[in-house]
């Protein structure tokens, strides 16, 4: 498991890009990742990309951030968490006004099964002020960890 972080990646865009780009080294688990930071003017800059790891897991990631010389901040995210062709659930920052069961971490909620589609529940280690990747890495690497335990005990 990564250690805390000693610095905090969203003092710049440019300590972000570091932190997006250097996942695999504080996390082993990572197999492979395709993320990009792609900057859209001077203020604005997208996340995009995915992250994949044993078993048939991965984690699709899409943030929208705003930056200026010494903060960066979420201004909306998308997290989807696939084992093989099945979405397990997904994080999302689109505000649910109506849903009183959010309230305590307004937008912040996440998708799970059944009906992963109307079935939120609230999701307060979700932020716009610090990274929420290490928060989903930890998530499937724990996923990860059950379904390795569940094959070896069907051995």
């Amino acid at each position: 498991m990564k250690e805390p972080l000693d610095v905090n990646p969203f003092q710049s865009l440019r300590d972000y890009e570091e932190f997006v780009y250097t996942l695999q080294q504080g996390f082993p688990s990572i197999k492979s990742s395709n993320l990009v930071v792609i900057r859209r003017g001077q203020r604005v800059a997208i996340l995009q990309g995915e992250l994949t790891f044993a078993h048939g897991y991965r984690l699709v990631i899409k943030e929208r951030l705003s930056y200026d010389a010494d903060t960066v901040v979420i201004e909306s995210y998308g997290y989807e968490i696939w084992h093989n062709a099945e979405k397990v659930a997904w994080y999302d920052s689109q505000p649910h006004p109506d849903d009183p069961r959010m309230t305590s971490t307004h937008p912040h909620h996440k998708h799970i099964p059944p009906n992963i589609k109307r079935n939120r529940i609230p999701a307060p280690e979700m932020s716009f002020t610090h990274p929420n990747l290490d928060v989903l890495i930890q998530e499937i690497q724990e996923l990860v960890g059950r379904y390795g335990a569940e094959l070896a005990n069907r051995e």
